[in-house]
């Protein structure tokens, strides 16, 4: 029997928009990595009534509900109750749960108040789901040929709860293994790269092939189901080897974090050090790289030098130059990154500058004009960009800028 599954968030939060729903796509990856298939995604509000229709209808639609969030001692959090209810359970007070709370607290140095206690509260027969990254335990039961799950909601406790305690609960659905893996593609959008692989990804049943577009970048996601990982791993293989001779060096990393990710461990397998000046982006490149673990080991620093007289005066760019044509200039992006290279005494320095907008700078320089440029002990490249487009937003602009900068390095590091 193939399973299916509902993932019910629950929290007015996620429908106001106050917090992303991240829960849904980690357990989503998660599932499909026990063979499970996600078929809906559903969030509703901290309203009992909401609550209960949501529950019945995922009961009519697939066989595993798994619910997160609304667990907490909180009056609004609601989602044991009504589970109980819709499920005809009891809610029964668990000693050993009731202290594991009280012995969470008492590690955190915390006063613990006593409507915590309410979280000791689960449904009659269930399997208890500890928690050790929090305060609410989960649970787990089989009812009338429904699995349900109950996570909280926080991410940090939420993500380790379903791997180390509901895997193992769910592992008995599980029928066979699904393996993805994620090709990530630079230097063409999403529908000039679904040109290229149509009438491949029409064609593919096991594998799959499929392009979901990122903030300035593409995913190429190949799927395959087998009794075994290491059966799916042998349909993906050929798959992922016909999307790269197609694709050529676009495709800079499989199943990577980005850009960043590749340009620190191409700088670090080669000995290099890496260090960045910056203008429009204001540190992005800078920030997206030390979001990397381990940065450290190749990246020294940056330069944020977002005017004229820090160019000047710290990256050492020609005042001359600054004067006669701007901070928004070929020249200028060659000069800050050798600049940057000697000031941090780095091997490769990325360099950004341009007009990110809203309106074009005070030397009429359009939206979207960007110089992006490195320097490297055999030399130093300039690329001129023009990222404006319909509706092109300020941050849309710094993000690309980011990614082409990072990608000459990445290209350079590669040798191509």
């Amino acid at each position: 029997m193939s399973h299916t599954v509902e993932i019910l968030s629950v929290g007015t939060e996620l429908l106001l928009g106050n917090i992303v729903n991240s829960d849904a796509q980690d357990l989503s990856r998660e599932l499909s990595a026990l063979g499970l298939n996600v078929l809906y995604h559903s969030v509703v509000g901290d309203n009992p009534g909401r609550l209960r229709a949501a529950v019945e209808l995922a009961r009519s639609r697939a066989d595993v509900l798994i619910t997160t969030g609304g667990l907490g001692p909180t009056c609004d959090d609601l989602t044991k109750q009504t589970l109980a209810e819709c499920f005809g359970r009891q809610l029964i007070y668990h000693p050993e749960c009731a202290e594991g709370i009280r012995c969470f607290f008492h590690r955190m140095g915390k006063e613990m108040t006593e409507n915590n206690l309410q979280q000791a509260y689960l449904p009659e027969g269930c399997d208890i789901l500890d928690n050790a990254w929090g305060t609410a335990p989960g649970c787990a039961f089989e009812e009338g040929g429904t699995y349900v799950v109950m996570l909280p909601g926080p991410p940090r406790e939420c993500l380790p709860m379903f791997r180390e305690r509901a895997v193992p609960w769910l592992s008995r659905l599980s029928e066979g293994v699904i393996r993805s893996r994620t090709l990530r593609v630079f230097g063409a959008g999403e529908s000039a790269v679904e040109a290229l692989l149509r009438d491949r990804m029409n064609q593919l049943t096991n594998p799959t092939l499929a392009p979901y577009a990122k903030e300035g970048e593409v995913e190429l996601r190949i799927t395959a189901k087998a009794d075994t990982a290491e059966a799916a791993d042998a349909l993906i293989a050929p798959v992922e080897a016909d999307v790269r001779a197609v694709l050529g060096d676009l495709v800079y990393g499989a199943d990577v974090s980005g850009l960043p990710q590749v340009v620190l461990e191409g700088a670090r397998a080669r000995g290099l050090t890496l260090g960045t000046a910056e203008s429009c982006t204001g540190g992005l490149v800078a920030k997206r790289l030390t979001d990397v673990p381990g940065a450290a080991s190749a990246f020294l620093g940056g330069v944020v030098s977002y005017h004229c007289e820090v160019k000047a005066g710290v990256l050492g760019v020609s005042q001359a130059l600054l004067e006669e044509r701007g901070a928004v200039c070929a020249q200028v992006a060659e000069q800050m990154a050798q600049g940057a290279r000697r000031v941090l005494g780095c091997d490769l320095a990325m360099s950004v500058t341009g007009v990110a907008g809203p309106d074009p700078d005070e030397r009429g320089n359009p939206v979207g004009l960007v110089y992006v440029a490195l320097a490297a002990p055999d030399g130093c490249w300039v690329k001129e960009l023009n990222l404006a487009s319909p509706g092109a937003r300020r941050d849309r602009i710094r993000i690309l800028a980011a990614n082409h900068v990072l990608d000459m390095a990445r290209r350079w590091l590669a040798g191509k």
